[in-house]
């Protein structure tokens, strides 16, 4: 079992001053400020870093990206407030007074507006983790070997004697422990885990070099003045950045979206949710494993099988699920005001194209560029029905699939991941056999099925990229009929054959993080057994 070397940075004052890129708040805190605020505290009092320590913070930098828990902030404080600061004309001031003429350094000063990140309060004083921040490496065998005690204790001593990260008012106590996985579990907050996802929470890492780089620059600091001549200090260049993501985030899928148009191009071509929608998906599927696309991505037969046609399996074996990354298509009805009544789910006149898992960007990018333009085709029939053009995604009628919500429904029902009434729980509570059971025993056997749909559920959340944090907190409802105006029976969609065993669903979800507060989570959000045909689709319901 691999060890974890948590390092906790405690703030002392409950604020954060720091900034990212573009001078943008940060937080959490990067690895790489924690790792310069190392640097700096183990110079503390010295001409250059001791070798013990620089034994100690290059065996540090070459530790995978770590896993950062913290605190969510309260707030960018509202109001902030302004700091003047002096300017370097103290040339001007020293001329004037050799002048005889009167002048003051204070009347060279420029307003600087602050607003730091302001932590969460907690009341129970004895719960410090409202006000930390803690990064855990994982450190395996191998690694660990390269640290001997000596270079341990004196890693530990000089995470201890960090006392500032951020501004140099950003007063804090820092402590470092070895931990193992279970331990490391245990650490309240909010977790940041690294991820390939390119939309993540880019944070600047240490790497191998990081610590030499640094020494650089302060050396080129200390020589920048020489003579009559300045040399600009050099910024810091050896460092990774690494893209993070909250497990209160699902990860974030490139994404495109289309209208279907009269071949004309002349109005929309709508299609039945209900009953036409896995036919619009089938027409996608075939437009996108044409002869052109495979030359266009570099892909070969297999791989469109694969990823466009969701086939797994040997060709002429059983259906099997694909492992890895796969194109979704869906359809997207569309959110119509009828009159002043809600919001009315409608047909079908545009379709998303996305992925679930781990897919190469550029490949995506060239097939939405093939895509654009292209005509849909009716098996059947023989003969194009309907014409694919690239739109924006903030069109009224689709732009709630793509927006922030706490409270989500379906508006195509979810297939259930599983049977839901394995046991046959259901033929006991039957018409047949009403005489033979109690009622007591009657709620008991719905209770039984109630739990087996809510865990088919979370289960079905998980398996579409959610974390098991949204999965395990989130509040769920489900029946039958429809939540939104518009929906039908879920036993009325379209769904692929291989699903057909399973039951549908129309669900209702409230995300919720540990603490029991509404989550806003952005959307698409798709589920269950048919999210790569647009089913299990959800939006948000105060639209």
């Amino acid at each position: 079992m691999p060890a974890q070397l948590r390092i906790s940075i405690h703030f002392l004052d409950g604020a954060f001053h720091g900034r990212g890129d573009g001078g943008e708040p940060e937080w959490p805190p990067s690895p790489l400020r924690f790792f310069q605020a190392a640097v700096n505290a183990a110079a503390v009092g010295n001409e250059s870093i001791p070798e013990t320590a620089a034994a100690a913070l290059r065996w540090l930098e070459q530790l995978p990206p770590p896993e950062i828990i913290a605190a969510p902030p309260a707030a960018i404080q509202p109001r902030g407030y302004h700091l003047y600061v002096p300017d370097n004309v103290g040339d001007l001031v020293g001329k004037s007074w050799a002048g005889g003429k009167e002048n003051d350094i204070a009347n060279y000063r420029t307003e600087k507006f602050v607003r730091p990140m302001r932590l969460a309060n907690n009341d129970d004083a004895a719960d410090d983790h409202f006000s930390a921040v803690h990064f855990i490496w994982t450190v395996d065998g191998k690694i660990a070997s390269a640290l001997s005690d000596t270079t341990r204790e004196t890693l530990l001593a000089t995470v201890r004697s960090v006392f500032r990260l951020g501004w140099g008012i950003d007063l804090v106590v820092a402590d470092a422990s070895i931990l193992d996985e279970t331990d490391a579990t245990t650490v309240k907050g909010q977790r940041y885990f690294p991820t390939n996802d390119d939309t993540g929470l880019p944070l600047r890492v240490p790497q191998c070099g990081t610590l030499d780089d640094l020494e650089g620059r302060h050396k080129a600091f200390l020589n920048r003045v020489s003579g009559d001549s300045f040399s600009p200090v050099p910024p810091l260049t050896v460092y990774n950045i690494v893209n993070y993501r909250s497990e209160n985030e699902p990860q974030r899928s490139p994404r495109a979206v289309f209208a279907l148009r009269q071949l004309d191009d002349s109005k929309f071509r709508p299609f039945n949710t209900a009953r036409n929608g896995l036919h619009v998906v089938g027409m996608l599927r075939h437009a996108a494993s044409r002869p052109e696309f495979l030359r266009s991505l570099g892909w070969g037969e297999e791989d469109v099988r694969r990823v466009v046609l969701g086939h797994g399996e040997v060709r002429g074996h059983l259906h099997k699920p694909v492992q890895g990354g796969r194109l979704a298509f869906l359809p997207l009805p569309s959110i119509e005001k009828h009159g002043a009544a809600k919001s009315v789910i409608g047909s079908i006149r545009r379709v998303a194209v996305t992925t679930f898992g781990t897919f190469d960007r550029g490949a995506f990018r060239r097939l939405i560029q093939q895509l654009d333009g292209q005509e849909l085709v009716d098996e059947k029939l023989n003969k194009p029905i309907a014409l694919l053009a690239r739109q924006p995604g903030n069109d009224g009628a689709i732009k709630g699939y793509f927006q922030s919500a706490a409270t989500w429904a379906t508006v195509t029902p979810v297939i259930l991941p599983g049977y839901d009434d394995p046991r046959k729980l259901r033929q006991r509570i039957g018409p047949e056999n009403a005489k033979n059971i109690t009622a007591d025993e009657k709620t008991a056997l719905l209770l039984k099925l109630d739990k087996r749909i809510e865990f088919l559920l979370r289960k079905a959340i998980r398996q579409a990229g959610f974390s098991d944090a949204l999965a395990q907190y989130a509040d769920l409802e489900w029946r039958s009929a429809g939540f939104l105006p518009g929906t039908e029976l879920a036993s009325r969609y379209s769904v692929p054959n291989q699903h057909r065993r399973y039951r549908r669903l129309h669900v209702r979800i409230t995300w919720r993080n540990s603490a029991g507060e509404p989550l806003e989570i952005a959307g698409p959000i798709c589920i269950g057994g048919g999210k790569f045909s647009g089913l299990g689709l959800f939006v948000p319901v105060n639209l």
